[in-house]
């Protein structure tokens, strides 16, 4: 696969989007859960992904993952095995998991990717960590359903918004484009 300019500067904007969120706390969205909030800092990955391929889904998730990794809060996230590996495959998973379904219905292919891309970053996060011997198995399966879930429908939701309105917009512009060079 070839990296073109245009999937260098989608994977630069959304990773600097991911970086923003997460430094601004606007990745952040309040929930009624014991957590109290979600994240939606993957979700520039997801997108990624999902827009521009593996490869662009994998670089926006190495700039999240070198972001969590730099401002490390917690012995967890001081790991770059724990804090990196996982966000490397949120755009991989969501691509294929998008690619599965958008033949049928794109709008269930976003909503599907949006929920792989948040259980990948999940269920590695927490299995690393319990593998890693940072948190018991209980706990890790506390957070991921308290937390996780609603994770989940929050990226389904935006992927499935975010996702449709730029490929509206793109197939808008392509068809311009189309008409002036006729």
């Amino acid at each position: 696969m070839r990296l073109t300019t245009r999937k260098i500067v989608v994977a630069g904007m959304l990773g600097a989007v991911s970086i923003i969120l997460g430094l601004s706390g606007l990745g952040l969205i309040p929930v009624p859960t014991p957590a109290g909030a979600v994240t939606i800092m993957h979700i520039p990955a997801i997108l990624g992904g999902v827009l521009e391929g593996p490869v662009v889904g994998l670089l926006i998730g190495l700039i999240f993952g070198m972001s969590s990794f730099f401002r490390a809060t917690s012995v967890l996230f001081a790991d770059p095995i724990i804090a990196i590996l996982p966000r490397l495959l949120i755009g991989i998973t969501a691509y294929f998991a998008y690619l599965g379904f958008r033949e049928k219905n794109t709008s269930v292919g976003l909503i599907v990717a949006g929920l792989v891309g948040t259980v990948t970053n999940t269920v590695l996060v927490l299995g690393l960590a319990v593998f890693r011997g940072y948190l018991p198995y209980e706990a890790a399966l506390s957070v991921a359903l308290v937390h996780g879930v609603p994770e989940a429908v929050v990226a389904a939701i935006l992927v499935s918004l975010v996702g449709k309105a730029v490929m509206m917009y793109q197939d808008k512009n392509q068809s311009a484009e189309k008409n002036l060079n006729k």
